[in-house]
């Protein structure tokens, strides 16, 4: 976006996707974490005397209105957070629209209403593409969270409607991710959680041959157990990925780090009676719901040793104290890692959540808006959203 001169901006309709896919409590804004991120880029458009159209989804509605997936109230939260009137339409690809657009002033900022009420959105229908482009004059993609997604809004508008931008949180993403996979500052560590290993084995093959170091935390462990011969109770495991995991532990060798104890307990439910057990000794009534306190410690001494690490997926069930502890001591020792220097990435999603939390988003390098797609930038696959863009602005 910067790459654009300001006979291509001043006056212009500058038709912004975002990602405002905030959870909602009725129709109040239970977080605008992903509103505030797109603040800096208004902003800049605003500065530079642009007229202000976003886009955005919310939730998953059925390719039709549904009142509760209104993006009304994320307009009025966004009003705040820019101090400046931010009108509402409840229409998207209509005449309407266009006027509305049409009618506004520099420095104007109008939010049209859910794409995902349109039928063609999520097909990447070319006839819906054509509709956003009316739109606007310039498109500027902010919405790192679904460039992931070939959706008109995301990728197919880039077609019809030139210059088509990054915008500045789409761009730090970018930068972020990148330079963590082509130039890290070594030693260079992964930190990958969560509950299955269906889920990150391309982000693992991805990282192994880059990363100096990969610790695996949450529910995942145990199937890498599992081909251990270890018993895991009635913790989660996939039988048909166990192989897999034996495969993933010959070759990565020493670089993969397993956790060397587990909090176990009969059940989430049953939170209050976790207890540590080393990895060998699961009962086999229980399940392992957290890495065990002499593994947070053992990770948090790795990743304080580190220049560039990366985050994605808890290490326990984060939401439920106590299974929160692994968790948060990674989120701890990756801002102080951070305050040593280093680059801390956090991979968005749950991890991103459990920062939240912490009350420590402030402290990381990096907190990604993207969990799935920062997940396929790791793994190596391309963005259609990002992939839509020009490589230089006017071309």
């Amino acid at each position: 976006m910067l790459d654009l001169t300001p006979a291509e901006v001043t006056g212009k309709r500058a038709l912004v996707r975002v990602d405002f896919n905030v959870p909602l409590d009725g129709d109040r804004i239970a977080d605008d974490t992903r509103i505030r991120a797109a603040v800096p880029t208004l902003q800049t458009l605003i500065k530079l005397g642009a007229r202000i159209v976003i886009l955005s989804h919310l939730g998953r509605p059925k390719a039709k209105p549904e009142p509760k997936y209104s993006l009304a109230p994320t307009a009025k939260r966004l009003g705040e957070l820019l101090s400046r009137p931010v009108q509402f339409l409840g229409e998207t690809d209509t005449d309407t629209a266009v006027a509305a657009t049409k009618a506004l002033q520099n420095g104007d900022v109008l939010v049209l209403e859910n794409t995902r009420f349109l039928v063609g959105e999520e097909k990447n229908d070319a006839a819906l593409s054509k509709a956003f482009a009316r739109l606007g004059d310039l498109y500027v993609n902010d919405a790192f969270g679904t460039a992931h997604r070939a959706h008109s809004s995301t990728a197919g508008v880039a077609a019809f409607l030139r210059p088509a931008v990054a915008g500045l949180l789409m761009q730090r993403e970018l930068e972020y991710l990148g330079d963590a996979l082509e130039k890290p500052k070594r030693p260079f560590i992964a930190i990958l959680g969560g509950s299955k290993i269906s889920g990150k084995i391309d982000v693992i093959e991805a990282l192994l041959p880059k990363v100096d170091g990969l610790l695996i935390g949450g529910a995942m462990a145990c199937t890498f157990y599992k081909a251990m011969g270890f018993e895991t109770g009635t913790s989660l495991v996939e039988s048909e990925r166990v192989e897999m995991a034996a495969d993933l532990s010959e070759r990565a060798g020493f670089r993969l780090t397993l956790p060397h104890d587990a909090m176990v307990a009969p059940s989430i439910a049953e939170a209050s009676k976790a207890h540590a057990v080393k990895r060998d000794a699961i009962p086999p009534q229980e399940a392992m719901l957290d890495i065990g306190p002499d593994s947070a410690a053992s990770f948090a001494r790795a990743i304080l040793s580190a220049k560039t690490i990366i985050w994605n997926g808890p290490m326990g069930v984060f939401e439920t104290p106590p299974l929160d502890a692994g968790t948060l001591a990674v989120a701890q020792a990756m801002a102080q890692a951070t305050a040593k220097g280093a680059t801390t990435i956090v991979g968005g999603g749950d991890s991103a959540a459990a920062v939240e939390q912490a009350g420590l988003t402030k402290l990381m390098s990096h907190v990604s808006t993207g969990g799935g797609a920062s997940l396929e930038f790791l793994e190596g696959k391309s963005l259609p959203g990002v992939d839509a863009l020009d490589d230089k602005a006017g071309t």
